[in-house]
């Protein structure tokens, strides 16, 4: 491999799992509010696919108006709801951050269309709109209990996009407090709206709250299967 990560600086710290035979394939995830990259890259290892690396980088700590103090974001947050306010210059620039780590793996050999983002929550957000504002094709997206930021601006925003006939995994949690499923499935109206409808699949969870759970976990390694296939 060749590259310094010293020039991509979620890149420096991140948590990579990487391939165990030859790596022709990479999943960048990212985590919720407040939690670390540590944590998605064991789940991530538990599915692991050997040809695929999975970075999980940590969001840096910032002010968070929604909590008032200052922890793990990729953007700030005012609310959870549609209606709530947004942090669009944050929201582009932790963007445009997601961007380095995916033009940095192309540079290092792995084509667009072998690389996915994805995340849980707030970085399942990030991923949706890094995704749809991304020029080049990617392989996928997975959005788990999670939302589309600055939904007001697509489709228009997706119009240079190369991922309007990406694949998109999105999961939810029938129960989730936190970030309602009538949320999730106001999204996937939207995404309808952005992208090739077909190419989006919306699985809900009954029971569940806000984080994961096995069955989630076993359509998360079915897409990358699927996806991303050993070459």
């Amino acid at each position: 491999m060749c590259g310094n990560n010293m020039s991509v600086p979620l890149l420096a710290e991140a948590v990579t799992v990487s391939a165990t035979v030859k790596e022709t394939a990479a999943v960048i995830f990212l985590h919720g509010l407040g939690d670390s990259g540590h944590g998605w890259a064991d789940a991530l290892a538990m599915i692991r696919q050997p040809h695929v690396k999975y970075i999980c980088p940590h969001a840096p700590r910032i002010p968070v108006t929604l909590n008032k103090v200052t922890m793990p974001s990729w953007f700030d947050l005012m609310g959870l709801s549609p209606e709530s306010p947004e942090d669009e210059a944050g929201i582009k620039k932790a963007s445009e951050n997601i961007k380095a780590i995916i033009d940095h793996e192309i540079k290092n050999g792995i084509p667009a269309n072998r690389i996915m983002i994805g995340g849980f929550s707030q970085g399942g957000a990030l991923s949706l709109y890094t995704a749809l504002t991304y020029q080049q094709q990617l392989a996928g997206v997975i959005a788990l209990s999670c939302w589309l930021p600055l939904h007001r601006t697509f489709p228009q925003a997706a119009s240079g996009s190369g991922n309007r006939n990406t694949a998109i995994l999105q999961c939810h949690g029938e129960m989730d407090p936190m970030i309602p499923v009538q949320f999730g499935a106001l999204t996937y109206e939207k995404l309808k709206t952005i992208v090739n409808h077909d190419k989006i699949s919306f699985k809900t969870y009954p029971g569940l709250l806000h984080s994961s759970c096995p069955q989630e976990m076993a359509a998360v390694k079915e897409f990358i299967e699927k996806y991303l296939p050993r070459i």
